[in-house]
């Protein structure tokens, strides 16, 4: 049995802003590089949820094609993100965003 509750698009908004909320501390406030990576994807999935919220607002698909498409570049940037994180980590020991800043050259 499949029980439907109607939602409101300002609440699924207002989701959508405490996540972005929280991504955007933990971008600014942590040192951890998997930390940080982990509050950009929060970020990417807040902006996702609102993308859907808008959609189905509007009746219109593009909210979801959008996050499709979203997500596949999600995807590809965290195989290319954790395997810049695994290289850093073999040369470092350390994933510490103040300790990664010595690589410049």
């Amino acid at each position: 049995m499949i029980i439907s509750l109607p939602t409101s698009t300002n609440l699924v908004l207002a989701l959508s802003a405490v996540l972005f909320s929280f991504g955007i501390l933990g971008v600014l406030l942590r040192r951890n590089v998997l930390v940080i990576y982990m509050s950009i994807e929060l970020m990417l999935n807040a902006a996702n949820l609102a993308f859907v919220a808008f959609g189905r607002l509007y009746s219109a698909l593009d909210g979801q094609v959008f996050v499709f498409l979203s997500m596949t570049v999600a995807a590809a940037e965290v195989a290319v993100g954790l395997g810049i994180v695994v290289a850093v980590y073999k040369h470092l020991r350390s994933v510490d965003i103040d300790r990664v800043n010595l690589l410049k050259f």
